[in-house]
């Protein structure tokens, strides 16, 4: 059951590789606030579908939204404003380097609230896989100076927040099941964020062109991708690999996001494949395979 763990894991870091790419397009047509709102609108749905045909059967209550609410803060509420809100300032280069100590906070988190100690070789896998990321966007020559200094601290916070629910949902998916846990989380994102955009756009006199986005078909195909792939099947996918493996383990797979990321602008960005892109994704890939298979001495503390 681990390795069918572990796909999902690697599914679920491929996919958000690409949901910089499309939150990026999406922000060219409207604001954070609607994509957010559409976003989850459009994952609620595509959740509830097969819930209405009888395809599967939930076996949770609104009586439930209450206990899983503060993971649902931490994802998709928390995660998801940080980050498209972080995104309109910085670049998405920048945000990978911020969002490389994903699994720094997890493994410190999951030690302290979990108990999930790690060998000495996990930590230093978790180093050289974080390193590889740095690595990969110091040589791209980034200019720290020209990163807005708020967009900075949204991507950190959205980063803090990917950790709090790595660590909750290990304890979350042991007491409910993943397709009723993943359900509750998308209708708690969709309650939330239309109640939020929809208050926006009372506020600025706009509800009248709350649904115009959907005119342009690149808002269209960027507000699908976002919304079944990279938010109802990347919570299935994270939800499902949690109650498995160890959130730090799982956490590790974001540095694979931030390769993915890389990758996909040189396929649809045209962007060069320079010699350290090659050493950066050795390094990645080496210290995610050093993290999750070198086992772990319980009595081994971080």
């Amino acid at each position: 059951m681990k390795k069918d763990a572990y796909l999902a894991a690697f599914i679920n870091a491929l996919i958000i590789g690409f949901s910089f790419l499309f939150v990026k397009l999406a922000l060219t047509v409207t604001d954070p606030l609607n994509i957010l709102a559409h976003r989850f609108t459009v994952a609620f749905v595509a959740a509830s579908i097969p819930v209405i045909f009888g395809w599967t059967r939930l076996h949770i209550t609104f009586k439930d939204i209450l206990p899983i609410l503060p993971l649902s803060l931490f994802y998709p509420v928390m995660f998801f404003t940080f980050q498209t809100f972080g995104l309109q300032y910085i670049s998405s280069s920048e945000a990978g380097i911020i969002t490389a100590v994903i699994p720094i906070f997890t493994m410190i988190l999951a030690s302290l609230f979990l108990k999930e100690y790690s060998s000495l070789q996990q930590k230093a896998s978790l180093l050289l896989s974080v390193s590889g990321v740095i690595y990969i966007f110091v040589m791209k020559g980034i200019n720290f100076k020209s990163a807005s200094f708020s967009g900075t601290i949204l991507i950190l916070l959205s980063a803090l927040s990917s950790a709090g629910y790595n660590v909750l949902a290990r304890k979350f998916t042991k007491k409910y099941k993943v397709l009723d846990l993943t359900y509750m989380m998308s209708f708690i994102g969709f309650l939330s964020f239309n109640i939020i955009s929809i208050a926006d756009h009372i506020i600025r006199g706009t509800i009248n062109v709350y649904f115009k986005p959907f005119a342009s078909p690149l808002f269209v195909i960027s507000i699908l991708y976002l919304g079944v792939l990279s938010s109802l099947i990347t919570s299935l996918l994270s939800n499902y690999a949690l109650s498995k493996i160890q959130a730090s383990n799982m956490s590790v797979f974001g540095n694979l996001s931030t390769l993915i990321t890389m990758i996909a602008g040189v396929i649809f960005l045209n962007e060069s494949l320079s010699y350290y892109h090659i050493i950066g994704a050795v390094m990645i890939i080496a210290g995610i395979i050093g993290m999750n298979f070198m086992h772990k001495k319980n009595n081994t503390h971080i």
